[in-house]
């Protein structure tokens, strides 16, 4: 059994910018760009035609929004500007480290992530209290190129762990998203229903069905 988390909302708490277009249009400014009056309007707009379930870059979201408002920015200034903009404070789940690490020793661990942000999973990980060796691969949407639930996320995930999509079990806090690996033949546990101590619990007594029916037992 190869187990996977979920990174924000099910191991860590992140605060996010309450306007992601005026936090991305005040570092764009600080960087020299002339940010257009309808900023808003560009940043909501879709800009770039990717296929169904692709993760867009955020940057180059950002540099399509400029370009439609005939605005060029310098050479990294968006990628700069969105990282900045989206500098996490973390806080780290209770329950969390202990869950990860009784997961590291029944098996191969990864992390998966739907992040449209460039370095913001290793930024949020290096601010955490998760021990970043205990997961054997780290996938990020923005690295891979899929947000879940696309199989593609979690046939990446499986493949660098070298285990069989089907043996996954995929620890996250949404069924639209993390609920996806049901479609590759793995199991999904909601741990908004399990809880990390249960599911800590599990993980150190042994099967994986008994994993599973501590999920499927729960209100």
């Amino acid at each position: 059994m190869a187990i996977s988390f979920d990174l924000f909302g099910t191991l860590v708490a992140v605060e996010r910018p309450a306007d992601p277009a005026a936090a991305v249009a005040a570092e764009l400014r600080d960087r020299g760009v002339a940010v257009p009056d309808d900023w808003g309007d560009a940043y909501a707009e879709l800009h770039i035609d990717a296929p169904d379930g692709a993760e867009v870059p955020l940057p180059a979201h950002v540099s399509a929004a400029l370009r439609s408002r005939d605005v060029d920015a310098p050479a990294n200034a968006a990628r700069r500007a969105v990282v900045a903009a989206f500098d996490p404070e973390v806080r780290t789940r209770e329950g969390a480290v202990d869950a990860v690490s009784a997961a590291a020793e029944r098996g191969p661990v990864a992390l998966l992530s739907n992040c449209s942000v460039p370095e913001l999973v290793a930024r949020t990980l290096i601010r955490s209290d998760l021990d970043r060796d205990a997961f054997d691969v780290t996938v990020s949407s923005v690295a891979c190129g899929w947000r879940k639930p696309h199989p593609e996320a979690f046939e990446t995930v499986a493949g660098r762990l070298d285990v069989a999509p089907e043996t996954l079990v995929h620890v996250g806090d949404d069924p639209n998203t993390d609920g996806g690996v049901e479609a590759v033949g793995g199991a999904f546990v909601d741990v908004r229903e399990v809880g990390f101590d249960t599911l800590t619990d599990s993980l150190r007594r042994g099967a994986r069905s008994e994993l599973l029916s501590e999920g499927e037992s729960c209100p």
